[in-house]
C-alpha cells in the first residue's frame, strides 16, 4: 500500500509526556493509520488498515500487548 503521508497530521498520546521516545500517529484521508517514531520524523513509517488498527487497539485495551 502506498500512501502519501507529507500532510500527515502526527500526535504522541497525551501520556507520553515530554519522552523523547515515543511513536507518534495519524490517521490519515480514506482510514489508513500511520506510525512512525518520533525520534525520526522523516524516517519511514508504517500505514495500517482500519481494521488492523482495530485489532491492534483491542488488543492493547484487552491487555494482550502488555509488557511481563
Amino acid at each position: 500500500m502506498t500512501v502519501d503521508l507529507s500532510k500527515a497530521e502526527w500526535f504522541k498520546s497525551s501520556h507520553s509526556g515530554t519522552q523523547a521516545d515515543c511513536v507518534e500517529v495519524a490517521f490519515l484521508v480514506g482510514g489508513p493509520v500511520g506510525v512512525r517514531d518520533s525520534k525520526d520524523p522523516t524516517g519511514p513509517a508504517l500505514v495500517f488498515t482500519p481494521t488492523e488498527w482495530a485489532a491492534f487497539i483491542a488488543g492493547v485495551a484487552g491487555g494482550m500487548l502488555s509488557r511481563q
